[in-house]
């Protein structure tokens, strides 16, 4: 991994001094041609033809900086964020995020107090980021919470399901300072993404940047289906 690191860093370094050069040569390019339009033979102009080809030129190393940067990040993913996150694929893990996907009529959320509150509110936010829905939740003790939204805006309409929605959450103490909330999901890791460089994890059908992980653990193993031919003793039997 230290060889991969420095040789991404090397690239950089290459990239930015090759970026400078070009700055100063089309800066340069720019300056004479400017000077050679304004010094031009009225009788005899110059061929637009070359400065045109030179400007194509200049373009073409643009774009290809360009996709040395673009590469250089892949390089590092692919090096660090990707493959851990793959590993992360069937693994019940916390992030931090406020962000929760409506399902079936319903959106969960996680988020912790640092202290004890005596003033809570709870905010759900569109994707847009209007406040469709204000709860005052009377636990207000310090730790880990749940908050459960109904998917109803505060005008009682049922929203439709698929959309994102974000949790804010406003917490104070007797004094009136404010309480650290953190928001975070809990869920299985059912997918991995890059989208523009960003390795991205999929937790209850939220995309969320790996990096926010703050904890994994294994999977809980899912109990074994009743036989369709046993009795409630047997089950029971089975059970225990």
């Amino acid at each position: 991994m230290a060889v991969d690191a420095t040789a991404a860093t090397g690239a950089g370094s290459t990239s930015a001094t090759g970026r400078s050069r070009l700055t100063e040569s089309f800066d340069t390019f720019l300056n004479l041609l400017t000077a050679q339009i304004k010094n031009q033979d009225p009788l005899s102009p110059m061929d637009s033809t070359q400065f045109t080809q030179q400007l194509v030129q200049m373009t073409g190393v643009e774009q290809q900086l360009l996709t040395n940067d673009l590469l250089e990040k892949l390089v590092g993913n692919t090096g660090s964020g990707i493959q851990t996150a793959v590993s992360l694929i069937g693994r019940q893990v916390n992030a931090t995020s406020a962000d929760a996907k409506l399902a079936a009529g319903k959106a969960e959320w996680n988020y912790k107090l640092a202290a004890e509150a005596t003033e809570l509110t709870v905010e759900v936010l569109d994707a847009k980021g209007n406040v469709v829905q204000v709860v005052k939740p009377t636990d207000k003790g310090a730790g880990d919470h749940t908050f459960s939204w109904n998917g109803k805006d505060r005008t009682g309409a049922q929203l439709p399901n698929g959309g994102t929605y974000t949790l804010r959450v406003t917490a104070k103490d007797s004094a009136g300072a404010a309480v650290v909330a953190t928001p975070f999901v809990d869920g299985l890791v059912t997918g991995v993404e890059q989208v523009d460089g960003k390795t991205l994890i999929t937790i209850n059908g939220v995309k969320i940047p790996w990096e926010r992980v703050t904890s994994i653990r294994q999977a809980e193993a899912a109990p074994p289906p009743a036989s369709a031919d046993a009795t409630p003793e047997e089950d029971t039997a089975l059970a225990a």
